[in-house]
């Protein structure tokens, strides 16, 4: 008999995993970890069906809070969006799952680790790297992935032990967390086709035809939402997805490069994610320099890349942070966006740090910091390395 903690969803490849290696006559503790994308609800019947299943013990681990503190905050900072696209949503939080389950595992002891992963997706790594690294030598297990079973097999096993369950497939498979909903299978599966309006699980609600709205932040996080502050980042960002999501904001697809490297699509509805990321993105033009933004985002491509590719533990990544962070000082102030169904406009930024603010000059109107001779021999010199190369190389003009 071993002593094994499972990483349970209370899908069917955990709901499988759980009675398997219970009725082989293991200890078997299923471990729910919550990033956000559960509800009271089903975090119950979770509970009610790990029993059911055969577990000895069932636990939900909230680590929502980590998760932001960690990960999605750096994010934001960051601006960070795969392929200038997909806001890394659930992929993200499956790190976080992962490092609660190990965690979790080596406080009770555990011999063994056991998870629902397939052998084709990303998620296998995510869950075994993190093991692999922070539960050194405790066993994994992968039943699923190990045995190649089929989705049938695994619900014909679960029947005839007495355990019976809405496992019917749907054509399309959801991934709800706290940054995004990701949506596979369906259309997607053909590259020349998008998603349907069913296919998305939040719809245009709203009842005006446009809505503005104000995300004030504090060095670079959220402080408030249309004039109400937040402490509780999470709670501003479940504020900012309720606005938008009545609008349907945030919809796309992205085809991109697995870790395993063949090409994936997937589609995702993000409204919290995109208006936040702009709105983060349009108060930085104002309020960075010209160089803070470019290094910043060279150092944001590979934070997210990293992020994505299961490469959170890499060293380097807490220093990356360090810079994000330090480059937020003076990221404050109130992003406005007008939001109207499917789609939002940026509008302007009202902050005490804007640097258009200066008063050395109004773009495209009066310098005052400079002559018109000063122009004029700045415009020179910064012409000297053309006009010597050209000089030189005549015919080579455009």
């Amino acid at each position: 008999m071993k002593k094994i903690v499972v990483a349970f969803s209370g899908g069917l490849d955990t709901s499988y995993t759980v009675m398997r290696l219970a009725q082989e006559g293991n200890e078997v503790h299923a471990v729910c970890a919550n990033t956000g994308g559960f509800s009271a609800g089903q975090l119950k019947k979770n509970e009610e069906n790990a029993y059911r299943l055969g577990a000895k013990t069932y636990v939900t681990l909230d680590v929502t809070q980590e998760y932001y503190e960690r990960s999605l905050k750096y994010m934001v900072f960051g601006n960070v969006m795969r392929n200038n696209c997909y806001p890394i949503s659930v992929s993200s939080e499956r790190i976080f799952q992962a490092v609660a389950i190990a965690r979790y595992a080596n406080e009770v002891k555990a011999d063994a680790i056991a998870h629902g992963s397939t052998g084709a997706g990303n998620d296998q790594i995510r869950f075994d790297m993190t093991f692999l690294v922070l539960a050194p030598g405790i066993e994994t297990i992968t039943l699923t992935r190990d045995e190649a079973l089929s989705r049938q097999e695994e619900i014909d096993y679960l029947n005839a032990h007495g355990f019976y369950a809405d496992f019917a497939k749907l054509k399309y498979s959801y991934n709800i967390g706290i940054w995004g909903t990701s949506i596979c299978g369906g259309e997607l599966l053909d590259p020349s086709k998008g998603l349907p309006e069913e296919a998305f699980l939040k719809h245009v609600t709203a009842t005006a035809p446009e809505a503005e709205l104000r995300i004030t932040f504090e060095k670079g996080e959220i402080a408030a939402v249309n004039g109400e502050t937040f402490d509780d980042k999470i709670a501003a960002i479940q504020k900012i997805e309720e606005i938008g999501a009545a609008y349907a904001i945030g919809r796309d697809s992205n085809v991109g490069d697995t870790i395993i490297g063949i090409k994936g699509r997937v589609g995702f509805e993000a409204a919290a994610p995109k208006l936040i990321i702009e709105a983060h993105r349009l108060l930085e033009k104002s309020t960075l320099s010209k160089w803070q933004q470019y290094w910043k985002d060279q150092v944001s491509q590979w934070y997210g890349m990293f992020l994505h590719e299961s490469q959170f533990l890499e060293p380097v990544m807490p220093d990356i942070e360090a810079m994000l962070t330090s480059s937020q000082r003076n990221v404050n102030g109130t992003a406005i966006l007008k939001l109207r169904p499917y789609g939002f406009e940026t509008v302007g930024v009202d902050s005490p740090d804007d640097l258009q603010k200066s008063k050395l000059g109004e773009y495209g109107e009066m310098q005052h910091g400079w002559t018109a001779a000063d122009a004029k021999g700045f415009i020179k010199i910064l012409s000297t390395p053309l006009r010597m190369y050209y000089g030189i190389h005549p015919e080579e003009k455009r």
